[in-house]
C-alpha cells in the first residue's frame, strides 16, 4: 500500500510540475464574433509575420508553442464581419489569404499587404495570453475594440 500511495504522490508531483512547466503565447477571443489573428515577432535572424488563426467566440489558440523567446510579440486581429479591428502603430506584412512571411519591409513590393500590429510587452515572460475584448462605450464608437492582460494583455 505505501508504494502504492508513493507512486501516486510522485504522478501528481510529475503532472503538477509538468503543467507549471508548459509555456506558449495564446489568444483568446471573449466576443461573440469569429476572429481572424496575425502575429509578429523578432527571430534571430529576421522580423517574421504569420496569420491567420481563426478563433471562434469564447474559445483561446495557441500561435506559438514553448517557452517564449522575444520580449515583444504584435498582434493584429479582425473579426469576420469586419467592424471590430485591434490594430497599432507598428507596420507589418501581411496578406488577406493565409501567410508567413520574413521581413517587415517593401511589403508592396514583395506582393503584401501592410498592416498596423499593436505591441504586447510580455516583460520576457515565457508565456503570454492576449485576450481580444469588445470596448463597450457610452460614446458613439462601440466598435472600438481593446487587449487586456497577467502573463496576459487584453485588447
Amino acid at each position: 500500500m505505501k508504494k502504492v500511495a508513493k507512486w501516486f504522490l510522485t504522478l501528481v508531483f510529475l503532472g503538477l510540475t509538468g503543467a507549471s512547466a508548459y509555456a506558449d503565447f495564446r489568444v483568446c477571443n471573449s466576443t461573440q464574433k469569429t476572429v481572424g489573428v496575425a502575429i509578429g515577432y523578432r527571430t534571430t535572424k529576421d522580423w517574421k509575420s504569420e496569420g491567420w488563426w481563426h478563433i471562434i467566440p469564447t474559445s483561446c489558440k495557441t500561435l506559438i508553442e514553448g517557452p517564449l523567446s522575444s520580449r515583444f510579440y504584435y498582434i493584429y486581429a479582425e473579426n469576420a464581419d469586419g467592424r471590430g479591428r485591434w490594430d497599432g502603430a507598428i507596420n507589418m506584412c501581411g496578406s488577406e489569404s493565409e501567410f508567413k512571411i520574413n521581413g517587415v519591409g517593401n511589403c508592396f513590393a514583395r506582393g503584401f499587404q501592410k498592416f498596423g500590429f499593436q505591441e504586447i510587452d510580455t516583460g520576457n515572460q515565457t508565456s503570454w495570453m492576449v485576450q481580444l475584448v469588445k470596448l463597450v462605450s457610452s460614446s458613439s464608437s462601440l466598435n472600438n475594440p481593446v487587449i487586456t492582460g497577467t502573463g496576459m494583455t487584453r485588447i
